[in-house]
């Protein structure tokens, strides 16, 4: 005979809701849980950005939480309404002890989107969690193992790469590692290679949130040239892993290599801190991005981004690489700084 499951779903904030830390109990026991499943992001991105979080969870008969599923939605008339688990950054998704419970928090995704108008649902997952929902596999993630000294790190470089770290020494570079005191720095480069690259800046609420709400998980790394901030890592280490979600560099100092000295310096720190992998993000398969983060030693992990579509919907396409999207990318590039920082956080929130 078939068992059957049941679980109940609700919504965390709701009375009678499992508490935050229940959830983070919960997304910390499990093995396929990221730094974003935990419940601190809900605060964090509706104060930065003003979206509304649906943070769903599912219980057995026993009240004990079998599945977790933050999703937020966004909102504007150029790209629709569209709910994300979790917008603005690489992972997120379906966290659940059987198929049965995620199966469960899909359900209630489901009906939020149909009473909120959503068009689609997009579960930014790394293992295929939902095989029957329509997938999306063309970004890989770069993941490097990392030995236990920072010395048995430097002696695994290529003497090409070890020479590009070593150029940007040479030239009087140094570097600090940091919380909000770094923040302002940090900024000031992420905001002008967000412009350089044609896309909204975030606001600075986004990351001054992290940092205050994660403080023993989130750090920034700057590298100084003459005093000046020359290029920049958001950093972010959770269960053994540190990710780099944003890097800068600005691109007057590429001569001088800032962009590899940031990416050892990270490195080293995450090494001398016990981390066991380093994240380098998302790119796309022989991409520079992608080529950039091998020559480091990190292998390709295969993303499945999943979906649930509206009666009518095909695969959403909001990204820099769709065609419609290129004039407006374009235009976005001449703009001056300033005004850049001006206009981007309003349109950044209605991005996923």
């Amino acid at each position: 005979m078939e068992l059957i499951y049941m679980y109940k779903t609700g919504l965390l904030g709701e009375p009678k809701a499992v508490t935050s830390e229940a959830w983070n109990a919960f997304a910390s026991s499990h093995a396929e849980s990221c730094c974003y499943h935990q419940a601190q992001w809900r605060d964090v991105i509706q104060a930065a950005f003003g979206i509304m979080p649906y943070y769903i969870y599912a219980v057995d008969d026993k009240g004990s939480i079998a599945g977790v599923l933050p999703l937020f939605l966004s909102k504007s008339k150029l790209f629709g309404t569209f709910l994300t688990s979790i917008p603005f950054y690489n992972y997120g998704g379906i966290l659940a002890k059987d198929q049965h419970a995620a199966q469960a928090l899909l359900d209630k995704a489901e009906s939020i989107a149909l009473e909120t108008g959503a068009r689609h649902i997009e579960l930014r997952h790394v293992g295929n969690i939902m095989p029957d929902l329509p997938t999306k596999t063309h970004k890989v993630r770069m993941v490097m193992p990392l030995p236990s000294t920072p010395e048995e790190l430097w002696e695994g470089f290529k003497s090409k790469l070890r020479s590009q770290i070593k150029r940007a020494q040479k030239e009087g570079m140094t570097v600090k590692i940091g919380s909000l005191d770094l923040l302002d720095d940090f900024y000031r480069v992420f905001c002008v290679n967000m412009r350089d690259l044609g896309t909204p800046v975030w606001t600075k609420k986004i990351f001054h949130n992290v940092l205050s709400s994660f403080p023993d998980q989130a750090f920034i790394c700057v590298v100084y040239f003459e005093g000046n901030p020359a290029a920049a890592g958001f950093l972010h280490g959770y269960k053994g892993y540190m990710e780099i979600p944003s890097a800068s560099s600005l691109r007057k100092y590429n001569r001088l290599s800032p962009n590899m000295f940031l990416y050892w310096s990270v490195l080293e720190y995450a090494c001398s801190k016990g981390y066991k992998y380093f994240d380098f993000g998302r790119s796309s398969v022989d991409a520079g991005t992608y080529k950039f983060k091998e020559q480091w030693g990190s292998e390709p992990q295969t993303l499945h981004w999943q979906y649930w579509l509206a009666d009518g919907e095909t695969l959403p396409e909001i990204n820099p690489q769709n065609p419609k999207y290129r004039l407006l990318i374009g235009t976005w590039q001449k703009i001056p700084v300033w005004l850049a920082n001006c206009i981007g956080p309003m349109v950044s929130r209605s991005l996923p």
